[in-house]
């Protein structure tokens, strides 16, 4: 019999989960990390008993070992399988992985690029499903973002000015719907071409969150609480010099940070391309956060799967 009963708990992206939801998340990942997990679960180790599938379509450093580190801390098990060493890499659909994953474990993770395989797992799994990243989302690294502004600017982040310089990517669609949820002004700075994903940027203005475009990064930074960017070439881009001459006006460095609040926090999810994207003088400088950034994607994802699982 499948291993689950009634509708999963999938974690799939922001817009589609509720923003209570998302703050109760963010609150458990907060108690979590402060080591209070017998007030924020009753239980020491909650997931005992409880395993978790890691599937990668695409290659991971935090992703794969911030999951399996909250799972096991948690009191579960971790299994990881690579798409070219599983059958998804011969052949088998995803609906039938799905299908026999939700008869083996209690949750699925999938790291993949086509949002359609993340919606088709979780359509034919009967345990929850999380998205580790597509290249349309990254709600994971998003929550883990919230998660540290929150730290650093108050649980609180209504009235907050966020801005990303750089390709509208999968992150930049996921801070765009965070928005919406947490009340904060969310500006994107980029190039023709490279602008973020206009669903995602209606979706988020029909829920009521003010969002910016524009070309100009110095305009869109000023009185910035946070300054976000990501790498110029994810895995997958193509015509890898063309994106950078259209990006390398938005690369994140000492001067643009001048523009921002003087308390200002920089952002970037990591791996970073010093030199590209950003400065060495700006990511190691007194703004970065990306470090507890990182840090952070541990807990964030410690209460995504307490929620997935436990509710």
């Amino acid at each position: 019999m499948p291993k689950a009963a009634g509708t999963p708990r999938h974690f799939l992206d922001l817009d589609q989960i509720d923003t209570d939801t998302l703050l109760g998340i963010l609150e458990r990942g907060h108690a979590l990390k402060r080591g209070t997990a017998a007030v924020a679960l009753g239980l020491d180790k909650p997931l005992a008993g409880k395993t978790l599938v890691l599937i990668f379509e695409k290659n991971s450093t935090r992703t794969r070992v911030s999951f399996e580190v909250a799972m096991r801390q948690l009191g579960g098990d971790v299994i990881v399988l690579e798409g070219d060493k599983s059958q998804l890499g011969r052949g088998e659909t995803i609906a039938d992985t799905a299908r026999v994953l939700s008869r083996y474990v209690d949750a699925i993770m999938i790291r993949t690029n086509a949002p359609e395989k993340l919606a088709e797992m979780a359509h034919y799994a009967t345990i929850p499903v999380i998205n580790g990243l597509t290249d349309a989302a990254h709600p994971c690294q998003v929550m883990a973002d919230l998660m540290t502004l929150r730290e650093h600017k108050g649980t609180d982040l209504s009235g907050r000015v966020v801005t990303w310089s750089g390709d509208g990517n999968n992150v930049a669609n996921s801070w765009i719907k965070a928005a919406a949820h947490f009340g904060f002004e969310m500006r994107i700075a980029s190039p023709d071409g490279l602008r973020a994903d206009r669903g995602a940027v209606e979706w988020a203005q029909a829920n009521g969150a003010r969002i910016v475009e524009g070309s100009d990064p110095e305009a869109l930074v000023t009185g910035a609480d946070c300054v976000v960017t990501d790498t110029w070439v994810s895995m997958g881009d193509q015509d890898a010099t063309n994106r950078h001459n259209l990006l390398r006006p938005y690369q994140v460095n000492e001067s643009l940070m001048a523009h921002a609040k003087p308390d200002a926090v920089f952002m970037h999810c990591l791996p970073a391309h010093r030199g590209e994207e950003v400065t060495d003088g700006v990511i190691d400088g007194p703004h970065s956060v990306v470090w507890d950034e990182a840090e952070n994607r541990l807990h964030a994802q410690k209460g995504v799967l307490a929620w997935s699982l436990l509710g």
